[in-house]
């Protein structure tokens, strides 16, 4: 699947493992970048199921909007236009990393 990034803090974190913005762990970056290196590996989203360790979810209150999992604190958090109407093929925008239910 194709992978977008939709905020410039993510791509400057994905290129260069700093940004201002966010103020993460070391590790937390290393994992940052796997993640998105397996989501530009997927060719539909069974790929993200297949993966437990992902913990692929859609947000609730979001039709579009999906997560997962960097470590057991944080996730990323993004959106996905569909391609096609069984919904496993589309692209993908990143959003933004977040604390996992606020904490």
């Amino acid at each position: 699947m194709q992978v977008n990034f939709g905020n410039k803090g993510l791509v400057k974190l994905y290129e260069t493992g700093k940004c201002r913005k966010y103020k993460i762990p070391e590790k937390l970056i290393r994992s940052f970048v796997i993640v998105v290196e397996m989501l530009k590996a997927s060719d539909t989203i069974y790929d993200l199921w297949k993966e437990p360790s992902l913990n692929f979810e859609r947000l609730k209150g979001h039709e579009h909007r999906y997560s997962v999992r960097l470590d057991r604190k944080y996730r990323l958090e993004m959106e996905i236009e569909w391609e096609n109407e069984e919904k496993t093929v589309g692209e993908i925008f990143l959003k933004d990393i977040s604390l996992h239910y606020g904490e």
